[in-house]
């Protein structure tokens, strides 16, 4: 897997730290995703139908019921992104759930979106009350932790909504503690079965003490 060179850019930047490592997406784990992009869809005449674990191909024109192509659903996530602040809340139990973890860990947010969306990004957690660094990304993930987790043993702990994420840390960090963490919890009956070695929890106040038994704190 190769590494994003800017990811990597903003990874140097951190301070050095030797605690236990808990690395969270963003969207679904901290932030709620589909029921604010659904409510953005349905401000522009469209739908999300909800037939397979995947954005293009599900979303439709009301009228038509038309899908939009690839081209057309970036398009939209981009105009999403860049009017966050706008649609999107804090997960809940979320804020409350990592300001306690990170009283023993560093905590870093790793979100897969284009580079140019990190400052609106950035200012929207702050609000919400989630001040731990930033980092995107626009390559895989797993790369992205290997280098976060440096050369010390530290136990690590991944959270993210999204199968391929999680498996693209496993092949990087084959030790690390994998979580499966979705909010809008009816995107998980679309989901293929996960694969083995994720912890799957339904929510914050079941997630916590499970993250904090695996980095020991």
């Amino acid at each position: 897997m190769s590494e994003d060179p800017e990811t990597a850019r903003q990874i140097a930047e951190l301070a050095r730290d030797t605690r236990p490592l808990l690395v969270l997406d963003v969207d679904e784990v901290l932030l709620e995703f589909m029921v604010p992009f659904m409510r953005f869809l349905d401000a522009q005449g469209l739908v999300f139908l909800a037939k397979s674990f995947r954005l293009t191909g599900n979303i439709v024109d009301r009228k038509t019921q038309t899908p939009l192509d690839q081209t057309a659903v970036s398009g939209l996530l981009d105009g999403f992104f860049l009017a966050q602040r706008e649609w999107q809340t804090a997960a809940q139990g979320a804020a409350d759930a990592v300001a306690n973890l990170a009283g023993g860990a560093e905590v870093v947010m790793l979100t897969a979106m284009p580079h140019r969306h990190r400052d609106v990004r950035r200012l929207h957690l702050d609000a919400l009350g989630f001040p731990y660094p930033l980092l995107t990304t626009e390559a895989a993930k797993g790369p992205a932790l290997r280098q976060l987790r440096g050369e010390s043993a530290r136990p690590v702990a991944f959270v993210d909504d999204i199968p391929y994420n999680l498996v693209s840390v496993r092949d990087s960090v084959s030790d690390a503690y994998l979580f499966n963490l979705m909010s809008y919890r009816e995107m998980r009956l679309l989901m293929p079965p996960m694969p083995d070695g994720i912890v799957v929890a339904d929510d914050w106040a079941e997630a916590a003490p499970k993250i904090a038994a695996a980095l020991g704190l």
